[in-house]
């Protein structure tokens, strides 16, 4: 996956610059193309798109979200291919059809209220519950590159065990320190489930965390000084038929760093 483009979610507002330093960023480090695409929803609506006497029209406003964008993008990494467009459509669905090629779907997240709590947007919450390649979502505002280590939630999973090997290898690739934190309930097979998480820590490749207690209050804890958090998209517990479980909608919406899911249906995509 780490050969295919990464792909950025526009969408004009400065909380989705981050995203795009972010993406650049990762771009680089991977030595891929960057995609910056911004989802045109007036399309869906019978509305005049094009100019008028009062003002230049939808689509042009359109075009300069995506120039804007991508000069962002070439002002933060001018050595990576950047390229953009703009595609009829809602976000969700625009996204998720990009997924099928990206290894990497990259979204902001926003800050709303007094007390300054993170929203992620529906939008967001469908795409790291259903794409076909990881997603990762960027707060708004603070340096996203800050921190000092990645941080992996593991709890058996399939897709934690995916997380793990993605967390691994952005750890690589940075030159960062990686700590697994494993969550298991205590069940006999416990022990099969961590042979390979302890191969990591034996191996020198992370710091194996292996602890008791609620699964998101435990993962906000160690992530504090994280420059990345890696989760999977549902767990082994949770109920059947939701496919973002609560421990990864606590994180995209509280983690203090940005925020990479593994979604099932990337284990199941194109590889």
């Amino acid at each position: 996956m780490t050969g295919r483009k990464v792909v950025v979610g526009i969408d004009g507002r400065p909380d989705c610059e981050n995203a795009i330093r972010w993406g650049a960023a990762e771009a680089a480090a991977r030595g891929v193309e960057l995609q910056l695409v911004h989802a045109f929803v007036w399309a869906e609506f019978r509305v005049p798109l094009g100019p008028s006497d009062l003002a230049p029209g939808l689509r042009a406003q359109a075009e300069k979200i995506v120039a804007d964008a991508v000069e962002l993008a070439r002002r933060c990494e001018p050595a990576v291919s950047v390229t953009g467009r703009y595609v009829d459509g809602f976000p969700p669905a625009v996204l998720l059809a990009e997924s099928a090629t990206a290894g990497l779907i990259v979204i902001g997240s926003r800050v709303t209220g007094r007390l300054l709590s993170l929203l992620v947007s529906s939008a967001g919450v469908e795409l790291s519950a259903n794409a076909l390649c990881p997603v990762v979502v960027v707060r708004p505002g603070d340096d996203a590159l800050a921190g000092s280590r990645v941080v992996v939630g593991y709890d058996g999973s399939p897709v934690a065990g995916a997380a793990v090997e993605f967390g691994l290898a952005y750890a690589d690739r940075h030159d960062l320190p990686a700590r697994i934190v494993a969550v298991l309930d205590g069940e006999d097979d416990d022990h099969d489930l961590l042979a390979g998480i302890r191969a990591h820590a034996q191996a020198g490749r992370a710091e194996l965390i292996e602890v008791d207690g609620h699964p998101s209050e435990l993962l906000l804890e160690w992530s504090a000084d994280a420059q990345l958090l890696v989760v999977g998209s549902r767990g082994r517990g949770g109920f059947a038929g939701l496919l973002l479980g609560s421990v990864s909608q606590t994180m995209l919406h509280q983690a203090p760093c940005p925020v990479a899911v593994i979604p099932q249906a990337a284990l199941e995509g194109p590889a």
